[in-house]
């Protein structure tokens, strides 16, 4: 099973100067795989619209019968999920212990 996962990483600044382009990797990915996970740690800042790109991402995993995993969040990632209270909205385990 561990075969079907695909693994993009996002990086830099997630906003809305990048949230076109961000969203067309992300949707792209998600649709060829049946889960994907989408590693956050190089993520140097989130603003709405990038934070967009992951709900819209979230909502097409849903609706296409997909799993979508956020891992590996980056402090940016986190202050925005814990300050906006989506922690729960995305249902990934924020902090990974090693």
């Amino acid at each position: 099973m561990a075969d079907d996962v695909t693994r993009i990483a996002l990086d830099g600044e997630m906003n809305i100067y990048r949230a076109a382009d961000l969203k067309t990797t992300v949707i792209e990915a998600l649709r060829k795989a049946p889960v994907l996970e989408i590693d956050l740690s190089g993520v140097t800042e989130l603003d709405t619209a990038g934070l967009q790109v992951l709900m819209l991402a979230k909502q097409t995993a849903a609706a296409e019968q997909r799993a979508l995993r956020l891992v590996r969040h980056s402090p940016a990632v986190v202050e925005i999920f814990e300050m906006l209270d989506l922690v729960a909205f995305f249902g990934d385990a924020v902090l990974i212990h090693a």
